[in-house]
């Protein structure tokens, strides 16, 4: 360690985020991640998109499974509005940076703060002794996949804000302990009605694609008819819409309908309420299907469309791992030498 005071660093903004391609994306991964990916393009600010497919096989994936999910993923991101053109669009295993990374900020986080990770233990449940060290250590890889392109900002929904927290605070002990100001302290971003959107069958649970019932959920792949009879069936109470948002608070399913209502029609729940309060879940339940199928009908039809030619689909994933290892290989050179290792070989190429 050194105890100088290391000049300060002005970033370039950028942002950074990225989804697991581990099957089955939903309305939550529409609401919640691709359709405010694609709406970041429009800010000014350099965007960065990434199929994780390291974080995937924390646990056990087969691979021909693997890479047809990680296809269908990237359709969902272009068919969801992300331009490839516009923004880095890439897989994760093909820029190595993200690994190398990982393991110097694997020697820099604590296990304290690793043993307060809620996902993990979700995910581990009662079975710790038997999951494997990449889903234990994967917030230290999380936080190198942002830090490798120094990125300022991250879109993230209120389940995944906790490891933005870890990515700052291995960031800072990375510039205390080596005296530098290198990595930034990056911001979450938490936006948008439908953050976190509950599943159709209860209004208390995250939708999630690992749900038994397909009737939880909208797949972004559902057609036209499965997406309005899923919402028409979704869990409702007997009362009416409230006449103000408050009324929700004790109404997770209403609340939940509102809510997603709200993020795709790009309103807030408030005028949703002021346009629907006092009328029956008769009358609101076909409007908001109606809605959902006009707006997620063609994404699925795009995707079908991109799945059809996955050969386009490796040109794009290619493309942006070159674009993205150009900027993340002289990052990661730089945390060589801050380190202290020695990179000869770097410096001849």
């Amino acid at each position: 360690m050194t105890d100088a005071a290391p000049q300060k660093t002005t970033f370039k903004p950028r942002i950074f985020s990225g989804i697991q391609p581990s099957g089955g994306l939903t309305l939550g991964n529409y609401l919640g991640a691709l359709k405010r990916f694609a709406e970041k393009q429009n800010e000014g600010i350099e965007t960065i998109y990434c199929l994780v497919d390291l974080h995937a096989i924390t646990v056990w994936q087969d691979p021909d499974r693997l890479r047809q999910q990680t296809y269908e993923a990237a359709a969902a991101f272009i068919a969801s509005g992300v331009d490839p053109r516009r923004s880095i669009l890439f897989n994760q295993s093909q820029v190595s940076a993200h690994a190398e990374l990982g393991w110097i900020f694997n020697c820099v986080a604590r296990l304290g703060w690793m043993n307060r990770m809620t996902q993990f233990k979700d995910k581990a449940g009662k079975h710790t002794e038997q999951v494997s060290l990449g889903l234990y250590a994967y917030p230290s890889l999380m936080a190198a996949d942002i830090l490798a392109y120094h990125a300022t900002m991250v879109p993230v929904g209120e389940d995944q804000k906790q490891h933005v927290e870890l990515t700052r605070d291995i960031a800072q002990k990375f510039n205390h302990d080596y005296g530098v100001d290198f990595f930034p302290v990056t911001e979450p971003l938490i936006e948008g009605a439908a953050t976190r959107v509950m599943s159709l069958r209860d209004g208390t649970r995250k939708m999630s694609k690992s749900d038994p019932s397909d009737a939880s959920r909208i797949n972004l792949t559902d057609d036209a008819d499965t997406i309005a009879t899923k919402f028409r069936k979704a869990k409702t109470d007997p009362e009416p819409l409230p006449d103000s948002v408050e009324g929700l608070q004790d109404r997770p399913d209403a609340r939940n309908l509102v809510n997603i209502y709200a993020a795709l029609a790009d309103l807030t729940p408030a005028e949703v309420i002021a346009q629907y309060g006092g009328q029956g879940f008769g009358a609101f339940k076909p409007a908001l299907a109606d809605l959902a199928v006009a707006k997620l009908e063609p994404i699925s039809a795009e995707m079908k469309r991109l799945m059809a030619d996955t050969a386009e689909l490796d040109r794009i994933l290619g493309d942006g791992a070159d674009r993205a290892d150009a900027i993340a290989q002289p990052i990661l050179d730089r945390a060589y030498d801050i380190v202290g290792m020695i990179r000869s070989r770097a410096r001849a190429r």
